[in-house]
Parts: structure tokens; sequence; C-alpha cells
């Protein structure tokens, strides 16, 4: 059958194409969201990806699965996307009416979005190679996905291709036209880097268990309410806070709670509607005015630890129609 497919397509047959490719769409879409950081780079390396399968499909020699090959040609396109687009500017803090707090940080990881949970729909179940170590759930984290970030590109891909996806040492070498020897290295290195910056934490509650329910329930309770001191009780010590494009980042839960009580006495009062993001719980933001319309304010993703609340990311309200959210509410 896949054989069929490909001469077709190699004639010229769309359909056939769209055939070969459509069941490796969502999954191509996850990976190259990996590598970029960005759903709206991930989207644009996609097409690149489909188009360039397309254009050489009669390069495809059938030495390895159509699967493994397009991801070959998907994690190439985004070595071309992460040079040529190198990493987008920061953007200047957005709350005109409040004064922002001296932060503790800048981030290295600037241009960050997250992934609506629809879009893993599908992606999220295909077979791992036997060698893969992380939890599906924790491989599409933000936490994960933003310390990815931070790796050179071919560590990145070894890494995502090896230990995320499963992929043995030949076939990723293969991959990147490189050796098995400097792949092993590579991801030697990757592995290193990662783990510098994901310590081992409590893992959060299953998603959608009562557990998790209480606990976002209790923080749009008080983040709605505009009680810093609920909002606090639900932090963990070392709370990372964070507001990407904007490069200010605060970690400790004294600062997170001069930086809320600071927004909240400036009276700014958002209604929350919920979603999910990266396999974690989300908010779009919407901020009250006297006008009765609510303008999106924001994307709040929480990132859970244990009982509690151990990240906070706030992300720009561009993203809402992303979530099937509204730009605004009556």
């Amino acid at each position: 059958m896949t054989a069929d497919l490909i001469s077709r397509a190699r004639a010229g047959d769309g359909a056939a194409f769209q055939a070969l490719t459509e069941p490796y769409r969502r999954e191509l879409q996850v990976h190259c969201y990996r590598m970029l950081g960005s759903l709206q780079d991930a989207e644009d390396a996609l097409q690149d990806t489909l188009l360039a399968a397309w254009q050489g499909l009669a390069g495809f020699e059938g030495r390895a699965s159509i699967r493994t090959w397009l991801y070959r040609v998907a994690t190439n396109r985004c070595f071309n996307a992460r040079r040529s687009a190198s990493r987008r500017p920061g953007r200047n803090w957005d709350m005109p009416d409040v004064e922002p707090l001296e932060p503790t940080g800048l981030g290295e990881v600037v241009w960050l979005e997250p992934i609506p949970d629809a879009l893993l729909e599908g992606a999220m179940d295909v077979p791992l190679g036997p060698e893969a170590r992380y939890e599906r759930t924790e491989a599409i984290s933000l936490a994960f996905v933003t310390a990815l970030q931070v790796l050179p590109p071919r560590q990145l891909a070894v890494l995502i291709l090896r230990d995320v996806l499963g992929f043995h040492a030949n076939e990723v070498a293969e991959m990147l036209d490189s050796t098995v020897e400097s792949v092993n290295s590579a991801l030697k290195r990757a592995r290193a880097g990662l783990h510098r910056r994901l310590p081992p934490t409590e893992p959060a509650p299953a998603a959608d268990s009562p557990a998790e329910q209480v606990l976002v329930a209790n923080f749009a309770r008080a983040y709605e309410s505009g009680d810093v001191d609920a909002l606090v009780a639900l932090l963990t010590d070392d709370v990372f806070v964070s507001m990407p494009p904007i490069p200010l980042e605060y970690q400790g839960r004294d600062v997170a709670a001069r930086l809320f009580g600071r927004i909240f006495r400036s009276g700014r009062r958002v209604d929350l509607v919920p979603t999910r993001a990266n396999g974690q719980p989300a908010f779009g933001a919407y901020l009250r005015a006297t006008t009765g319309i609510r303008h999106g304010s924001g994307l709040f993703v929480l990132t859970l630890t244990g009982a509690k609340i151990s990240a906070f990311t706030r992300f720009d309200s561009d993203l809402l129609p992303r979530f099937g959210l509204p730009r605004s509410l009556p």
C-alpha cells in the first residue's frame, strides 16, 4: 500500500502524497514545536517540511520508513528556521497602570509560545521507540520545551529524536548526515545541559484529577478576587513567574507576592476562562472594564508540583484565538 502511494505521489498524484503523509502530520507538528518553541514557527516549518518532501520524494530511497524520512526532512527544516529567524526580540512591560517590579533575572528564552492540548490529540499516542526516556506528558511540558530551546540545535535535535521519540542512534545519524559516535557525544552533552535546567521535582497531579481540579479552582478564585494571601498560599517556595516575550523573570514566593500585590493594588481584575496548554492547566484572562466589554489581557499557564503551583507563565493575548478563546467577552 505504501509503495503504491509513493509511486503515485512521485508521478504527481497530490492525493496520494496527502494519504502518505497525513498520518504523520500532527506528530511532525509537535516535533517542530519542540524544536522551535513556537507554535507559529512550528506551523511554518511543517508546511516547509511537506513542500520539501513533495519536491524531494524522488530522492526517497526506501532505506528507512517514510515516517523516519519525514522526521529527517522536518528536523532539517527546523535547523533552517532557527538559523534564519534567530530569536525574536523581547517586548516591553505592557501593564501601563502597574510599575514593574525589579526582576530577579532576565529570560534566556524570550520567544516562547504554548501549544493547545487540542493539537496534541493523536500526536501523543504515536508509538515510541524502546530507547525513549521521557514520559509523554513531561516531554511536552512548558518547562521541558523551554529547557530545550537553550540547547545548541544539533544537541536539541539528537535529544528529541533519541530520548523523546526513541529512534536508534544509527537512525538519528542517518537523519543528521552524521555518525553514531557524533550522535552519542551530542546526546551526552544534551542530557547534561537539560539536567542542569530541569532538576527533579515532585510530580504534578494527573490531568483533570480531583487534586488538580481543587488546586486550579483555588487559584482562579484567588486571582479573580485579587486575594494575594490566598494566591501566595498556593505557591511553592521557589515559584517561578515569567511573561514571554517580556524578558522579566521573578523567582521565589516573597518576590511573587510583591509582584501580584502590586498588580492587584492597581485595581486590575480579570475573569478567567479555563483551557489547557502543554498538558497543563491554563486560562484565558479578560480584563474587567467599566464599559462592560472585557478584553483579553493574556493567557496564563500553570505548572503544578505536588499540591502547589511551581510556575506561573503569562503569554500575550494574541494567542487566545489559537485556544478557541475569543479576543473579548461581553
